[in-house]
């Protein structure tokens, strides 16, 4: 792709609006996916630099999936968080290799109710995790990973849900109410649609902290701490910096269920791009 300084000053706008959107997204789907935030800041830098740039397209948009979020957090949890990234590594070669292959065609075969149905599930669990932190119920974390491992008054689909109340934190549900109603409006209200360069999701996370900055404040009871907060490590130093970096296990690229995650990584990735483009031709008149 031919790098060129014309629409500098409207590129430094659109990527200043995707910086903001894109890191508190990339930490929120890190933190869900049992990833340490750290991993969603680098996956977020690769994406928007390497991809973006070795693409060699203009109108690609490359950033953290959420429809992943269910499949990475069994993973995760089930092979360990090195093994995962052994099962990442290999995928993203594979994937490489069929793109150099031009084998995107493949996907053509794959009935589109049966990805809208795959997706709707994972929405559905996607939900059901996301719930009790909105009600302000966040599981106990170890070091830089989050637990789901649930206590026996945890277990079930709506046990956990009706758990999470005995937890209940006001600052936590004003916020995610707000969250919501503000996101919905910017979906919904036609004055609002029209708004393209400020996303909603930017104005939820900017009212999010305004919200909370007013609660320490005014309502200190409502004030959401840091035990309720996604937080970033830091580095003192440049080598203190490069140890935060996990690198994959050797054992993991021969491990079984390593591989059964391959594939995976490999089918849904390819195939929910092209779920909604064909979702975007049906509407063209």
């Amino acid at each position: 792709m031919k790098l060129t300084t014309k629409y500098f000053k409207a590129d430094v706008l659109a990527g200043m609006v995707v910086f903001l959107v894109a890191l508190p997204l990339c930490l929120g789907i890190a933190v869900a996916s049992g990833a340490p935030p750290f991993a969603g800041i680098i996956t977020g830098v690769i994406g928007g630099i390497a991809v973006g740039y070795l693409s060699n397209s203009n109108v690609s948009v490359s950033g953290p999936a959420a429809g992943l979020i269910a499949i990475i957090l069994v993973a995760i949890t089930d092979l360990g968080y090195q093994t995962f990234l052994s099962a990442v590594i290999i995928a993203g070669a594979i994937q490489l290799i069929l793109g150099l292959a031009k084998a995107g065609g493949i996907s053509s075969y794959f009935p589109t109710s049966v990805i809208e149905g795959m997706l709707v599930a994972i929405g559905i669990i996607i939900i059901k995790k996301e719930l009790p932190h909105a009600i302000g119920y966040d599981v106990e974390h170890e070091g830089d990973f989050f637990s789901y491992q649930l206590i026996e008054a945890d277990k079930g689909f709506f046990s956990e849900l009706i758990h999470a109340f005995n937890f209940a934190h006001t600052g936590a549900i004003i916020v995610a109410i707000v969250s919501i109603a503000i996101i919905v409006a910017f979906n919904k209200v036609p004055a609002l649609k029209k708004i393209k360069a400020i996303p909603g999701a930017l104005v939820a996370v900017i009212a999010g902290i305004v919200l909370n900055e007013i609660f320490i404040s005014a309502v200190p009871a409502w004030e959401i701490k840091d035990e309720h907060l996604v937080l970033l490590p830091t580095a003192d130093s440049f080598d203190e910096f490069l140890g935060q970096f996990t690198f994959p296990a050797a054992s993991g690229f021969l491990n079984a269920k390593a591989w059964l995650l391959v594939l995976l990584l490999l089918l849904l990735p390819a195939l929910k791009p092209c779920f909604a483009w064909k979702q975007e031709i049906k509407w063209i008149p």
